[in-house]
């Protein structure tokens, strides 16, 4: 008997464990061409959703389109999967990089426990507007600074250009690389535990308690319960 194709997971997808019922929200913001999408299709688990269209002569003169050699951009977001767990899952929301597309971020970052903002060092400058929003929300964060290359600059340098509290972890990546990627959410994922770490700890002096925003064992769990 021949097998049903509608009965048969499409190539590339991994289905949602039916026991899955916790979803945690992490943001890839940043400037226009910086690797978001990239990043988010990187690390995803299944093939990942993307909102990319073919950039044209109507949008000459507003997009920064030939300095980059971008022929397509993100026009609302980009979505993958992690699982963590029997339970947990990890979804990653790419942010569109464009001015045109900034007002879609404050919907993107509602109910987002944490972002990562991705940082070119050549266009240190795009990144601005993502921590100044990121910061307005009170949403805690990271910088990624995206290696295209042999870095020109330390990352003490970047943290200065771009002002960063010392609180504030800043760290390399590879947006190409599967490993470099998922590296860059362990590091986000423990930023917001020791965030949760510090505010129960503070709530339970004032005697008030409070169970920790982040599940122990996340960041562990980005790579042992990932798909390869």
């Amino acid at each position: 008997m021949a097998s049903n194709d509608s009965d048969v997971p499409s190539m590339g997808r991994t289905p949602l464990r039916a026991t899955a019922d916790n979803a945690l929200k992490i943001v890839v913001v940043g400037g226009f061409g910086v690797g978001k999408t990239t990043l988010v299709g990187s690390v995803s688990e299944i093939r990942p959703l993307n909102t990319e269209e073919v950039m044209t002569r109507a949008g000459e003169g507003i997009d920064p389109a030939g300095s980059w050699g971008k022929r397509s951009t993100t026009v609302a977001f980009d979505f993958g999967r992690i699982t963590l767990s029997e339970r947990q899952v990890l979804y990653l929301f790419g942010a569109p990089g464009q001015e045109r597309f900034w007002f879609l971020w404050d919907r993107l970052f509602s109910g987002a426990l944490g972002a990562v903002v991705l940082v070119d060092t050549r266009r240190l400058e795009d990144s601005w507007y993502a921590i100044d929003r990121l910061e307005h929300h009170g949403t805690p964060f990271i910088v990624a600074r995206n290696n295209f290359g042999e870095p020109g600059h330390t990352l003490e340098q970047v943290r200065e250009a771009l002002d960063l509290p010392p609180e504030v972890p800043l760290v390399d990546c590879d947006a190409r690389d599967r490993e470099s990627g998922k590296r860059v959410l362990i590091e986000l994922v423990h930023h917001l535990a020791a965030l949760a770490g510090a505010d129960a700890a503070a709530l339970a002096e004032a005697d008030a308690g409070g169970d920790a925003a982040v599940p122990a064992g996340a960041p562990d769990a980005i790579y042992e319960q990932s798909t390869p």
